[in-house]
């Protein structure tokens, strides 16, 4: 069994608040997308931001998500069911 630490985990972001541009800016630094693109994806919400990273780095960009007001969660990735047996 995997400890929590190894399943990849996905960031979402569930709401931009009032500070959309800034939102679309950190999106921006952590996906590498064009800024318009970063832009759509936060007033798109909820949106996948990250997907499949580890728990560390997933915390940190919600962080980040979170320090300019916007909402935004980490959730693991469900085990395959193919693993499991």
């Amino acid at each position: 069994m995997a400890n929590r630490g190894d399943v990849p985990h996905d960031v979402l972001l569930t709401d931009p608040g009032a500070r959309v541009l800034d939102v679309a800016q950190v999106v921006r630094r952590l996906t590498g997308l064009s800024l318009w693109r970063s832009k759509v994806l936060a007033t798109q919400v909820p949106a996948r931001i990250l997907e499949g990273v580890l728990q560390e780095d997933a915390e940190a960009a919600v962080a980040a998500l979170r320090d300019v007001g916007a909402q935004a969660e980490v959730r693991a990735q469900p085990e395959p069911e193919f693993v499991k047996a």
